[in-house]
C-alpha cells in the first residue's frame, strides 16, 4: 500500500529523517514508535504529502507522490482519512458539521445522503445522537471519536492516526484502542499509527516499526518487539532512559 524509501528531511539543520525506510502492507495496522519530537509526525505528513522531503520517495499504491500534481495529489489524498492529535475539529461548526465537512466539500452527495453518512459514522465510534452539539460541550475523548468519525466520513483506503491516545484518561484510552481494532476487522483499512504509548502500539498494531534518529531501526510483530535484543528499541519499550535510570513521567 505504502512504500517510504530512503526519506531525508532536515529543519534548520536539525536531521529530522534521515533515509528512514518501511514498507506498510495493504490492510494492516502499523505502528510507528519512537520518542518525542523524534520525527514520527514528520513521516506521517510526508505520507499525505503535508510536507516535501529533501530526498527520499513516498510511494502510495505504485503512485509517487511528490510527483504528482496539485491536482492529482488532491485526488490521491482523498483516499486517506486522517485523526489528528488534538482532533482538530471546527469549534464553530457542529458534531454533525464537522463530520460532514469533506462530504460537502469534495463529494457531489445530496444532503440527505450525507447526514446518513454522519450518523453510519458516528455510529460507528460509538456516538450516536450527538450531531447538534459543539465540540466545547464534549469530553477529550469524545472529541477524538468525533475526529475519528470525521476521519471515516469518505470512506477512506488508509486512516492516520497521530498519537490518538495523547491526553485522555486509560480507560478512554482503552476504548479508542478497541475502536481502532474493531474499525479495521469491520472496514479492511490500512492503519498507519504514531504513538510512544506502548500499550496502545501492542493492542492494535499487526507490526510495529521503530524510527530513532531519523532512520527505522526495527520493524517486527508486538511479539517480535517485545523480545527485541536491540538495546535502543528494548530502551525505549521498557521505559528506561540512556544512563539506565527509569524515566519519570
Amino acid at each position: 500500500m505504502i512504500e517510504i524509501i530512503n526519506l531525508s528531511k532536515t529543519f534548520n539543520s536539525h536531521q529530522v529523517l534521515d533515509g528512514a525506510n518501511l514498507d506498510i502492507r495493504d490492510g494492516e495496522t502499523m505502528v510507528i514508535i519512537g520518542r518525542s519530537g523524534g520525527g514520527k509526525t514528520v513521516l506521517l505528513k510526508h505520507i499525505i504529502g503535508l510536507m516535501q522531503p529533501d530526498a527520499g520517495q513516498v510511494i502510495v499504491e505504485g503512485e509517487e507522490i511528490f510527483r504528482l500534481t496539485p491536482e492529482e495529489l488532491g485526488r490521491l489524498r482523498l483516499k486517506f482519512g486522517m485523526l489528528f492529535q488534538g482532533a482538530a475539529l471546527f469549534d464553530s461548526l457542529t458534531v454533525g458539521e464537522n463530520v460532514a465537512f469533506a462530504l460537502r466539500e469534495h463529494t457531489p452527495m445530496g444532503e440527505e445522503e450525507i447526514q446518513e453518512r454522519v450518523r453510519e459514522c458516528l455510529e460507528l465510534v460509538g456516538l450516536k445522537g450527538v450531531e447538534r452539539q459543539k465540540p466545547a460541550e464534549l469530553s477529550g475523548g469524545m472529541r477524538k471519536r468525533v475526529g475519528l468519525a470525521r476521519a471515516l466520513a469518505m470512506r477512506p483506503r488508509v486512516i492516520l492516526y497521530d498519537e490518538p491516545t495523547t491526553g485522555v484518561d486509560p480507560m478512554m484510552a482503552d476504548v479508542i484502542n478497541r475502536l481502532i481494532k474493531q474499525l479495521h476487522d469491520r472496514l479492511k483499512v490500512t492503519g498507519v499509527v504514531v504513538t510512544h504509548d506502548m500499550v496502545s502500539a501492542y493492542k492494535v498494531g499487526d507490526r510495529i516499526a521503530m524510527l530513532h534518529e531519523g532512520k527505522i531501526i526495527q520493524v517486527g510483530t508486538p511479539e517480535e518487539i517485545r523480545g527485541t535484543s536491540n538495546p535502543v528499541v528494548r530502551r525505549f519499550i521498557l521505559g528506561i532512559s540512556d544512563n539506565g535510570e527509569a524515566k519519570v513521567s
